[in-house]
Formats: C-alpha cells, structure tokens, sequence
C-alpha cells in the first residue's frame, strides 16, 4: 500500500495487526509512523502501551513477546521495531544468531510466522529500509497487503507533492512555486516541507510567490537570475560576469545553480507549448509562469533555441557537482567558468 492509503487507514481506525514499512523516504516513513501510532493509542494512558525496540540491540523474542502482552487499560498496545535491517545476518557472527529455543528460523522468519496468527490487540510496526526484498517477510507483507512503501520521489512528481501538501495546510501557490520549491529543496522531502512551512507563515493566508521564495528560502531574486540568463543568451560576457557578480553568495552558489535549472526548464516549457501550437499566455501557464511572463520569456527564446538551452543543463548539472565537492577551485571560479562556458555554448 502506499503512504497515503496507510495514514488513511490510521484515520478510518481501521489497523492491521502488523505493517512492514520499508523504503528510503524518511518524511514518509515517519508520517506514516506517526499517523499509525496515533490510532493505535488513542484513548489509551500515555506510555503504558507503547513499546519501541531497536532491531541488532533486541532480539526477535522481545519483540514478540512485547506483541503478544494484551494492553493494560486500554484497547490496543502498539510495538515498533526500528532499523529492521539490523536483523540481517553478517557473517555468521552474533547478528545472524537467534535464540537456543529457534535455531531453524532466523528473525525475519519468525516475524512471518507471527503474521500468520498476530495478536488481535496490538499493532506491530515493523520498520526498515534495507530488508531485502527477496526476503519472504517483503514478499508476503507485499502480497497480502501489508506492506508501506515509503520510497523517495522523482524529481518529476516532486511539486505535485508539494502541490497537495500546500493544499491540505491551507496555502496559495502561484505557478511554478512548486517546482521552484522542488528545485530549490528537494529531493529530500523534508527540506521540501520545511520550506513549505517557513512559506506558509511568512505568506499568512496570501498567495506563495517568488518573492515570498526568495525571502524565506534563497536569497536571491529570480528576476535578478532572469539577468544573469538574458545576458547569456544575448553572449554578453561582460554583463553576464557582472550578473553574477550581483547575487554571488558562497552560501547559496548551489541554489544559485538551480534558479538557473529551473529557469531554464521554465524556458523549455514554454518553447515546447508554442511548438504544440499554444499561444504565449497558454504556454507561459503551461510552463509554470503567470500570464503576464510570457512576452518577457519569448524574449528570452529570441537567443536561446532549444538546442541550447538543453546543453544549459548538461552544464549545470555539471557545476552543480563541482560545487559539491567535484572540483578545488572555489566557488566563485566555479560559477564563472560556468557563466563562460554557457556563453560559448550559447554562441555555438
């Protein structure tokens, strides 16, 4: 099942005995925990039925005694069992040991045997990221439904996400924030609801902009990044060092980067709605820009065919790595090798 249809399950009160959550994503993982945890000890007295093991410093057997203990003044008891891959034998050596009692099963073997026959008054939550997925315990909490797949998400369902989670708390997004959010933020999702949040305070029931982007995220204007593109684009060396020179920051230099990846995808988008036969206003929506930005972005297409702008993100994508750690030079050397080097391509 995935995350949303799990947390569901939670607010329809309507639990299974035991949930394998695996998967990368630990936003989601701990959504999905919380939302779990929450339901099983509603109603309950804090603390009295709630027991958190940690998979290699416990063993199997405390887990399922825990499992199997009825709930002290209270409907449910929940169990959870973190970092699950701990579990995993290494070599033969304590790790991979079970009990004198159970030789012939190892942990996960035994979790699967519980399942079978789970106690009807306690939740067990069964959470790992590395269980291999060969594993009979994923393969049958896979097929009988009990399985939370918490796994990250593509960079291109991303601001759809932040789309809907904008939504559920209320907030206003203008076009393209989300996928500006998703640039500048992700693709972790926990930076990207960070954000999310800092940019529903500050806005304050108002529509999430780019300024509002620039202030609470990034210090750096998008129209000053827009600059710093026209000047590429038209291969004017000595405005676009100057561009740079102007939102320099050795602290924001990556997100730097990706204002210029957005911006150029914004550019593509809008190139490739005019191609599909749009008119500019209908493009500039399609792309994630206000109406009124489409005649500044047909500007921009003038000198930029698409060609070029796609060898663009070959280049930052590049820089982007150098700035991490890729590259000895610093920073600024960094960017404005880039700035030449985007030059030249736009020239070519």
């Amino acid at each position: 099942m995935t995350p949303d249809e799990a947390i569901a399950e939670a607010t329809e009160k309507k639990l299974r005995p035991v949930y394998l959550i695996a998967g990368e994503e630990n936003f989601l993982v701990s959504a999905v925990v919380s939302s779990l945890r929450g339901a099983a000890l509603e109603g309950g007295i804090p603390g009295l039925n709630d027991d958190q093991l940690m998979a290699g410093e416990r063993s199997v057997d405390d887990a399922l005694s825990a499992a199997r203990t009825l709930p002290m003044m209270a409907r449910r008891r929940l169990v959870t069992v973190q970092r699950l891959e701990r579990w995993e034998p290494r070599g033969g050596g304590e790790d991979a040991e079970v009990s004198s009692k159970s030789r012939t099963l190892d942990p996960f073997e035994r979790l699967v045997e519980y399942a079978k026959n789970p106690a009807s008054t306690t939740t067990l939550l069964l959470v790992g990221s590395g269980v291999d997925k060969r594993r009979k315990l994923y393969v049958t909490a896979r097929n009988e439904g009990w399985l939370v797949q918490c796994d990250a998400l593509g960079r291109a369902d991303l601001p759809l996400f932040i789309e809907r989670a904008a939504h559920r708390r209320g907030a206003r997004l203008a076009p393209g924030v989300a996928d500006l959010i998703a640039e500048l933020s992700g693709p972790a999702l926990s930076p990207a609801m960070d954000a999310l949040e800092r940019l529903s305070l500050y806005a304050n029931g108002e529509i999430i902009d780019e300024d509002a982007v620039a202030t609470c995220i990034v210090r750096l204007r998008t129209a000053t990044v827009w600059e710093l593109i026209g000047a590429v684009g038209r291969r004017d060396i000595g405005a676009a060092l100057t561009a740079l020179a102007d939102v320099f920051d050795p602290g924001e230099s990556i997100r730097l980067i990706g204002l210029l990846a957005w911006s150029t995808r914004q550019l593509l988008r809008f190139e490739s709605g005019l191609r599909h036969g749009l008119n500019p206003n209908e493009a500039a929506q399609q792309a994630g820009a206000p109406p009124f930005k489409a005649r500044e972005l047909q500007a921009q297409l003038k000198t930029l065919p698409r060609e070029q702008l796609e060898g663009w993100l070959e280049i930052l994508l590049r820089l982007d790595s150098d700035l991490k750690g890729g590259s000895k030079l610093p920073q600024r050397s960094i960017l404005e090798r880039g700035v030449l080097e985007l030059c030249a391509r736009a020239s070519a």
